[in-house]
């Protein structure tokens, strides 16, 4: 138990969260445990309503990137969607495209193939202009594409970038560029998939089609001086505060707070007319509103007020009794977020909630269409390693919810019943390890246009067959990673030495161009330092950078000057090309590079989110983890310890060979099954029936005939000292 370490945490911290948000101790001090304190980060554990995701006109080009489409539309133009061959790329083409093709856009889709190099390439952008095409859209590519973009400039070609990754010092010269990492992008969470950013867009362009599309309209409310408080002075007795809110495509423009004293304030001497100059202004009681303005500004003024509580109640009745003071204390938003704790907040969320819910009335369609977007973008999340918080927790909950209750999508469902995937037990980690690398095995292997036409075709054969076909390439990449890996493990345990013990590179032209990310994430895996993968063919290397321990991928391949064809990535997953020739120049840099850096200290010890005694391993307990999901990456799974957990029963068991022990753990009221893999040797060693241990555990589900039984997957078992 010596890496066992189980944080300390208080009765002080725990008990407020258990009171606020009506959690048990238990899920409290796993939070607390996890850091995860502030409201507005517990949010995304406790809810899966959509409304709660931020809104795509965030983004600052958003509007223009709309109006732009909006153009090529009503002038008949030819437009491109380029994309990337992996999963997250794969799914922001299909996205993009079936909206476009919704709107009836006169579209096309390209995505590299077989040789092709990451991103943009010339080729797609002077043979789109020789078809007159006039618009390309990038998604999940072109923030690095400067050359490219250059070129498309020149041929009359307007270029939008949709992209995540991370961005380069010199921008490309595109039309409208949005990506969450642009330090201006006005998006407030920046580690969203790409898929996430188109899937933005198309919300962005159905929203576009709604009455409130680009209306531009202003929420007031007034507060009347508080007659409870007693320390205030004589002139606080008298002070109405007064807030407005400018809202456009349901994001705050503009705002002013001023407090007046009827009698002593002028109203020349404010800004507010001037805020409210020509505005329709939303009010959440108009009569009320009225005479409170007549009593401070006499009944001169005129405003031109609109009864936000009759409005709002006509599609939630249940607000049409309720003053401003109150809706605070019914809004789910105020409940996480302290800032949102009074009634102008209070408005503003209800309206952006009543413009939702119009625009569902009023375009049922659009349910059914966003439900099976975001399958895709839940896959992406994962599939890209994007951390599981934030909205990233509400896509894949999203994802899972809709693929269990209405069945995966078109494309998805083929591959499902394919990879004899249950969908009635669909985790995050279901995905991530069947689902998306066979998804991604086409694009690995130079035909990503496959799982593009599997996902968008409206043939049932067609997409049958493809399935099929993804299928066996997805075997095969299997095949080709086992090999690769077999012949350059020698090499790579070499190279370590060799790049002072802090980088692991092999460059071996029998590595498949596909399998290069792979590679180096094995190879990461094992040494726990940086890895890259490079091959080549023809003249040109193409490699993958995987890295941890604080080293930041684009952040070293950027130390390599202009020496890439291209290079673009994230944190800690990055890819580049180079000239062939420079294979000896290339080693050089990243030697001097890799004595250069410092290694954060390694990790050994395990967190223990909580510990708990075998009496209250209850099924109540599992519950944890429909809290916790989904898993991934800044969200690892639950780990626990339980310590003299008497066994009452053991079994070796493994369907080709007998390496694994089913084991019952006595918990009193309940017997708790487990596994324990590859440790069937132990039995009878040092684990006996009747005995008492410490184990250290994640809790799983096992579904076996139909049946689904809780269980715990053992991660260490030691004799209990009190045995």
């Amino acid at each position: 138990m010596n890496n066992w370490h189980k944080k300390n945490v208080t009765k002080e911290q725990i008990e407020p969260l258990c009171k606020k948000y009506n959690l048990s101790q238990l899920e409290a001090s796993v939070l607390v445990r996890r850091g995860i304190t502030e409201g507005n980060e517990i949010l995304y554990y406790l809810e899966e309503d959509l409304r709660f995701q931020h809104a795509p006109f965030y983004f600052s080009g958003m509007e223009d990137a709309v109006e732009r489409i909006i153009q090529a539309k009503e002038e008949g133009e030819k437009v491109l969607i380029f994309g990337d061959s992996d999963v997250d790329g794969v799914t922001s083409t299909a996205i993009l495209y079936e909206q476009f093709v919704r709107m009836g856009l006169d579209v096309q889709w390209r995505l590299p193939l077989a040789d092709d190099a990451y991103g943009l390439s010339m080729q797609a952008v002077e043979e789109f202009a020789a078809a007159d095409g006039t618009l390309i859209i990038t998604v999940d590519c072109g923030i690095s594409n400067n050359k490219e973009i250059q070129r498309a400039n020149e041929l009359g070609i307007d270029v939008i970038i949709t992209d995540h990754h991370n961005p380069p010092e010199e921008l490309p010269e595109a039309i409208i560029i949005i990506d969450p990492k642009m330090q201006d992008s006005g998006y407030p969470f920046v580690h969203i998939s790409g898929a996430a950013v188109a899937y933005k867009l198309v919300s962005a362009l159905r929203f576009a089609e709604s009455d409130f599309y680009n209306a531009e309209i202003c929420i007031m409310n007034i507060t009347p001086p508080d007659s409870t408080q007693t320390s205030q002075t004589a002139q606080d007795s008298q002070k109405y505060q007064i807030d407005c809110l400018k809202i456009k495509n349901q994001v705050k423009i503009k705002e002013l707070h001023e407090s007046i004293i009827p009698g002593k304030t002028s109203i020349y001497d404010l800004k507010l007319p001037y805020f409210l100059q020509g505005q329709v202004i939303y009010v959440w009681d108009s009569r009320e509103t009225k005479a409170i303005l007549r009593d401070i500004f006499g009944s001169g003024v005129e405003f031109n007020l609109i009864d936000f509580r009759d409005e709002a109640s006509k599609i939630m009745p249940s607000l049409k009794s309720k003053s401003s003071a109150q809706l605070a204390s019914l809004s789910l938003i105020a409940k996480y977020n302290q800032e949102e704790k009074n009634a102008i907040c209070s408005l503003y969320n209800l309206y952006v909630s009543y413009s939702r819910k119009i625009n569902a009335s009023k375009y049922p369609q659009n349910q059914k269409i966003e439900e099976n977007e975001l399958q895709l973008v839940g896959l992406a999340a994962l599939a890209d390693i994007m951390p599981m918080k934030n909205e990233n927790r509400l896509f894949v909950k999203a994802a899972i919810s809709s693929i269990k209750k209405s069945g995966p999508r078109k494309g998805l469902a083929e591959l499902f019943t394919k990879l004899k995937i249950n969908r009635e037990l669909l985790t995050s980690t279901d995905l991530s390890w069947t689902l998306i690398p066979a998804l991604n095995a086409a694009g690995r292997m130079g035909k990503s246009n496959l799982s593009l036409q599997l996902l968008i075709s409206e043939n049932a054969r067609e997409r049958e067959n493809l399935a099929e076909e993804i299928f066996s390439l997805n075997e095969k990449r299997k095949d080709l990673v086992s090999s690769a890996m077999f012949k350059i493990q020698d090499k790579a345990a070499q190279s370590i030495s060799e790049y002072n013990g802090k980088l692991c590179l092999v460059i071996d032209e029998s590595i498949n161009k596909g399998v290069t990310g792979i590679l180096a994430a094995r190879l990461m895996q094992d040494a726990n330092i940086p890895a890259i993968a490079v091959t080549y063919s023809d003249d040109i290397c193409v490699g993958s950078m995987r890295s941890c321990r604080g080293i930041i991928a684009t952040d070293f391949l950027s130390r390599f000057g202009d020496f890439f064809i291209n290079y673009g990535g994230h944190d800690f997953a990055a890819g580049f090309s180079f000239q062939k020739e420079k294979t000896e120049e290339f080693i050089s840099i990243a030697k001097k590079l890799s004595a250069e850096y410092i290694l954060e200290e390694e990790n050994k010890i395990i967190e223990v989110d909580a510990e708990i005694p075998p009496v209250f391993l209850t099924p109540e307990a599992f519950h944890l983890l429909d809290l916790m999901e989904p898993f991934g990456m800044e969200n690892p799974e639950l780990i626990f310890m339980t310590s003299g957990f008497s066994l009452c029963d053991a079994q070796i068991v493994g369907k080709k060979e007998p390496q694994h022990l089913k084991l019952s753990f006595d918990g009193g009221k309940y017997k708790i099954p487990a596994i324990y893999w590859s440790q069937a040797e132990r039995l009878r060693k040092d684990i006996s029936i009747g005995k008492k241990y410490d184990i250290l555990y994640a809790m799983g589900r096992n579904c076996f005939n139909g049946m689904v039984t809780n269980q715990l997957i053992i991660k260490d078992c030691l004799p209990n000292n009190l045995n």
